[in-house]
């Protein structure tokens, strides 16, 4: 059974937001209009559940009254079919409801900050993290998402040492931050003359976006060092000082951007990663049991470190964290990551549920 209690509250303030987004004084507050819309947004496919659970419960109550007073054999029949199709979509309406009214993210409709690190495995290890963020880039792709590069540390042969990006759109986080991690490849390089599968890894690290005002930052507990600009980048780009290298001393974090030819820039998007790195630690702190669980996630890069392997010679993609196993490696590198990422929404889904964080029972 489901808490109608509860439901009936949310539908209540879905009322409620719908009267106060007719207003003049709201349609003047922009930043209350947005707020509203969202809470709105998230709303909405509760109260539509819980709607059609309604219907299906009065058709449920209908067919039973109906049959106990029917004689006709015919009637008889078509009334308990009625009222087996009303309870099962009673059923299948309330498991959704479940899962609907589990305990949001609050990080969830957040863009994010994307690290991307080569571990174990040498320049190997260095190509494997370029696949991953054009990998990223091609599933930010299918969900018209935006992708910016904020900085990229190459190697000689055209991998990517670290690599920082951000993503922005509706609901990243809540797609993205089960990535963070231990990658693996097993595969033949192109360097390899013997034909000999080599095993490297690269990390992944997903982190929520933070805004201004979910981070104090103070001027003097950082500066900017800079410097002029190396590596790939197009023409001017080592002709003038625009890199910029940012410390911040309270957490000795060393961020450097160099992606830009406006030294601005650089520094607007070296203080966009602060951010979201010192927003990250701020909930870490907060909440110990998701520490705990970044750290394993994301590891140290070690090859037996690993969330998730991608096999070459055998064609799969392996997520060890649920035991998924798919033969279509090519199409997954090629952004094509709902059905992993589903995979593992639901296996968080069922957990919280079992736990007891969904609705109990009226």
């Amino acid at each position: 059974m489901i808490v109608t209690e509860k439901l009936e509250g949310i539908r209540r303030r879905q009322e409620e937001i719908l009267l106060e987004l007719q207003s003049p004084e709201t349609q003047n507050d922009t930043r209350r209009f947005a707020a509203l819309l969202r809470e709105q947004a998230q709303l909405t496919p509760i109260t539509d559940a819980y709607e059609a659970w309604r219907q299906a419960d009065a058709t449920e109550a209908e067919s039973r009254e109906l049959l106990a007073e029917e004689t006709d054999p015919e009637m008889r029949e078509m009334l308990r079919e009625e009222r087996k199709a009303a309870e099962a979509e009673k059923e299948e309406l309330e498991g959704k409801l479940r899962i609907l009214l589990l305990p949001k993210d609050p990080d969830d409709e957040r863009n994010v900050i994307v690290e991307l690190r080569a571990g174990a495995g040498g320049d190997e290890a260095a190509l494997f993290a370029a696949e991953l963020y054009r990998m990223y880039v091609h599933y930010a792709e299918r969900h018209s998402w935006k992708c910016e590069m904020l900085s990229v540390n190459e190697s000689g042969l055209g991998g990517f040492k670290e690599c920082t990006f951000s993503i922005t759109g509706t609901g990243v986080y809540s797609r993205l931050k089960y990535e963070s991690g231990t990658h693996r490849v097993q595969r033949v390089p192109e360097t390899e003359s013997g034909g000999r599968i080599h095993t490297s890894t690269a990390t992944v690290a997903i982190m929520p976006e933070a805004e201004e005002v979910d981070v104090e930052l103070d001027p003097k507990d950082y500066k900017f060092d800079v410097f002029r600009a190396s590596g790939n980048g197009g023409q001017c780009v080592n002709t003038t000082d625009s890199a910029v290298r940012l410390t911040h001393f309270p957490t000795g974090i060393v961020i450097s951007c160099q992606d830009e030819k406006s030294q601005i820039k650089n520094k607007a998007k070296a203080l966009k990663v602060l951010r979201a790195r010192l927003y990250d630690l701020k909930t870490r702190e907060m909440n110990e049991k998701r520490a705990d669980l970044r750290r394993s996630q994301v590891g140290t890069g070690d090859r037996s470190e690993k969330i998730r392997t991608y096999n070459f010679p055998q064609g799969r993609v392996t997520d060890h964290r649920i035991h998924l196993t798919l033969h279509k490696i090519e199409a997954i590198l090629d952004g094509e990551l709902d059905e992993v990422i589903d995979a593992l929404t639901a296996e968080d889904q069922a957990k919280k549920l079992s736990a007891g964080s969904g609705t109990e029972e009226r």
